[in-house]
């Protein structure tokens, strides 16, 4: 495939409240009668500091409208988003939001895409930040651009600008003069900083943003086009091809490279300290040499993993960082009844569907690579001090991968990719790992424990809660090349920077711990655990999903401990109008019945949360049916509603919200990494099992609640906590037995003797 194929040409609310993170650094100077205020904010996508916080969404950090969208001679649009499309279908959203507001059709327009030459620096994409940030970003860009444009067309018409109208590119005086944004646009300077405020559009007007537009990215995929970087091929492309040591921690004791060297087709082996590659001029040429130099090497051992067995304890008693995060005493009524539950969550693989691959070529000592990173700047820097390289000599392009949702392998590969490049330049290299080098070195998502103390007054509401979580860090992102697997191995390794807690309100381990619900009394502490028994890094939702797994079953407990029903209960300590929509919704349109009982082995679950308690909001009732001679589960029916702010594309959004519940329940259900004293043994399909399409949800209905004018909410993570809940909830009611560690399904359930 050529490159020049995978260019993201796609045929193609206001402002966002500054909460973002909770570290904040506010400085000023005075000159004069100045002041410059800089402030520096931390947030999954990274820490950005900026002297215009009161810009909307990622203008804060790039205020210039051409950073964002151009505009040439002859009309054509360009927009620009740091942002990487990782399935998610944001780059067919932000096409409708650059539209809208520039009063132009949709498939007129050119989207570029996370490039560190042509694209604003947005850090990573994560979080759900993509159209929160950087959507308001192009939202407001397109806004103030039409004004600057229409204001010349105004001063060339010598008319007052709120007489004129924008059609498709077009501006329209009263009498019938027109002139194209092409034409005009030669006498405005787009390289301006942004405005405050934006001439927005109404929203009554809207009629492009709330419609569901055909993703652009799915054509390619439904029918077997090139669409991933999987699919890139270059001229002169050459093939890498790496050996890991046999097992973590190895070191590399013996090797004879000299018949790999001659095998047909080896063009070049590497070997520098513990890092071995393989370069040849043909894929299967490529993985026939990698597999003899495995042979040929011999390795010394190392030190043993931690026991699987036990690694919850072992977690619990490892250093810990202690982080308060709420700690709050108001005068309630006097507790008549206290529980109290542990949760716990195994280790994740992202198990993506295409082992992670990346592209590079050095040529003329510029070095350019293509890649699936969540992040091509963070990715630049650390390849810059990996190879010693200035950052201005090496570009980053994103290419969409097959899988992501969370820092995979991709980083590594293009690390990978780059090393092999240097040492082979002029050709473009490609590098794909093989199934179980995804499987086994990619960063896992974190092992978790979560305790949970709560009373009860006579009334049956909550008024003291005691939440505790342990986690290793959910963000061991790129921070230097010491991160990186291959620098690691190399004959002068990289020491990998410490992990850093993400602040709250984001969050990382202790993200969503604070329930949404109105409790008088209410203690959130999170025990950060600053050693990895195995290396871990972010996974969709990071903590989230296991927080609100445990929030949301234990809520159901004390429901029942308050003999009131477990929707019933949710209302009744919710004061938000939003959230209780959303619950609303959800439970009329599955039609929930209190105190209903369904057949034998069957039973229904609810549960809510708003992601991050900033973002989406998410309700999901759900009818699963148990077997209790094997233990499995199936999941009947599933009823959502969400309400994520401005509807840009319906269809897309309710496509997230149905891919979030399908993948949180193959997490809740079946997924748990298995490792022994030197590997990840859970390095394939059949030892890593992950939900089948006989086990997808019968039926999944999400409803979709529009807030036109309300700022854009970030969906692509809110059904990731509640939905394992919601699943605990049901097993519960159909059986009896309450379920509080994951993976639900098989042996938890079977019933001996059955």
């Amino acid at each position: 495939m050529k490159p020049e194929d995978f260019r993201e040409v796609l045929v193609s609310p206001g402002r966002r409240h500054f909460l973002v993170a909770s570290s904040l650094l506010v400085s000023f100077s005075l000159l004069a009668s100045s002041r410059v205020f800089a402030v520096t904010s931390t947030t999954e996508a990274g820490t950005f500091t900026t002297t215009t916080p009161s810009l909307p969404g990622s203008l804060k950090t790039e205020p210039n409208l051409d950073a964002w969208i151009k505009i040439d001679a002859q009309g054509q649009i360009t927009v620009f988003t740091g942002k990487a499309e990782l399935g998610t279908g944001i780059r067919t959203a932000m096409m409708q939001i650059a539209a809208e507001q520039l009063n132009v059709a949709p498939h007129g327009l050119v989207l570029i895409t996370a490039d560190t030459a042509r694209t604003p620096n947005e850090g990573y994409t994560a979080g759900s930040h993509s159209i929160a940030d950087s959507g308001t970003a192009i939202f407001n860009a397109a806004a103030q651009i039409r004004s600057l444009l229409v204001q010349a067309a105004a001063t060339q018409f010598g008319t007052d600008p709120q007489a004129l109208t924008v059609k498709d590119g077009t501006i329209t005086a009263p009498d019938g003069r027109h002139v194209s944004y092409g034409e005009v646009v030669g006498s405005v300077n787009l390289h301006q900083a942004a405005s405050v405020v934006s001439a927005l559009n109404d929203p009554k007007t809207f009629s492009v943003i709330g419609q569901s537009m055909p993703r652009v990215d799915i054509p390619g995929k439904v029918t077997g086009g090139p669409s991933y970087v999987q699919d890139l091929r270059l001229p002169g492309m050459l093939h890498g091809r790496v050996v890991r040591p046999s097992s973590v921690g190895a070191t590399l004791a013996t090797l004879d490279i000299h018949p790999i060297e001659q095998m047909p087709g080896v063009i070049k082996v590497l070997r520098d300290g513990n890092y071995l590659a393989v370069v040849a001029d043909d894929e299967w040429r490529a993985i026939l040499a990698m597999r003899a130099l495995a042979n040929a090497a011999t390795w010394n051992l190392g030190p043993p993993l931690a026991d699987q067995a036990t690694i919850h304890q072992q977690l619990m008693d490892s250093p810990i960082q202690e982080i308060p995060v709420v700690d709050q005493h108001r005068p309630g009524a006097p507790a008549v009844k206290t529980l109290q539950a542990r949760y716990t969550k195994p280790y994740l693989t992202h198990g993506s569907i295409g082992p992670s691959c990346a592209l590079a070529q050095l040529t003329n000592e510029q070095l350019t690579v293509w890649t699936h990173t969540q992040g091509v700047y963070p990715l630049r820097a650390g390849l810059a001090e990996l190879l010693s390289m200035p950052l201005q000599n090496i570009r980053c392009v994103h290419v969409e991968g097959s899988g992501c949702y969370g820092h995979n392998g991709a980083d590594d590969v293009a690390a990978d990719a780059a090393l092999i490049a240097r040492a082979v330049p002029g050709h473009p290299i490609r590098v794909q790992w093989m199934r179980e080098q995804e499987h086994m070195g990619e960063p896992l998502g974190p092992a978790m424990i979560t305790d949970i103390v709560a009373s009860l007054d006579a009334a049956g509401k909550i008024v003291d809660w005691r939440f505790q979580v342990w986690s290793n860090t959910h963000n061991f992102r790129i921070a230097n090349a010491g991160r990186f697997i291959p620098a690691s191995l190399l004959s002068s390794p990289f020491k990998p920077a410490p992990p850093q807690p993400i602040p709250m309100p984001e969050g990382d381990g202790q993200r969503n711990s604070v329930p949404l619900y109105t409790i008088p009394n209410m203690q959130v502490q999170y025990h950060f655990l600053p050693t990895m028994p195995i290396r871990v890094s972010a996974m969709r939702s990071l903590g989230a999903y296991h927080n609100v797994f445990s929030i949301e079953s234990f809520i159901d407990e004390l429901a029942l401990a308050a003999e009131t029903d477990p929707v019933a209960f949710r209302l009744a300590h919710l004061d938000d109008p939003r959230a209780r929509d959303v619950i609303e919704l959800a439970a009329k349109k599955f039609g929930w019945q209190s105190g209903a009982r369904l057949a034998q082995g069957r039973g229904v679950g609810f549960a809510f949360a708003q992601y991050k308690n900033l973002m989406a909001y998410f309700a999901i009732a759900m009818e699963v049916s148990v077997e209790p001679k094997t233990g499995d589960v199936q999941i009947e029916r599933v009823v959502a509603a969400c309400d994520c702010g401005q509807l840009v594309n319906p269809d897309g959004a309710r496509n997230q919200v149905e891919g979030g519940i399908i993948q949180a329940s193959s997490w809740a259900l079946y997924e748990q990494t298995h490792w022994n004293a030197q590997n990840i043994t859970s390095f394939d399909w059949s030892t890593y099992p992950i939900l089948r399409f006989s086990s997808v949800p019968k039926s999944v209905e999400v409803h979709m609640i529009d807030r036109p004018g309300m700022p854009f909410l970030g969906v692509g993570e809110a059904s990731q906590g509640p939905t394992p809940a919601a699943i605990a909830n049901a097993i519960a009611n159909a059986t009896g037995r309450r379920l509080r560690d994951t993976p639900l399904a098989g042996a938890p359930l079977k019933v001996a003797g059955s």
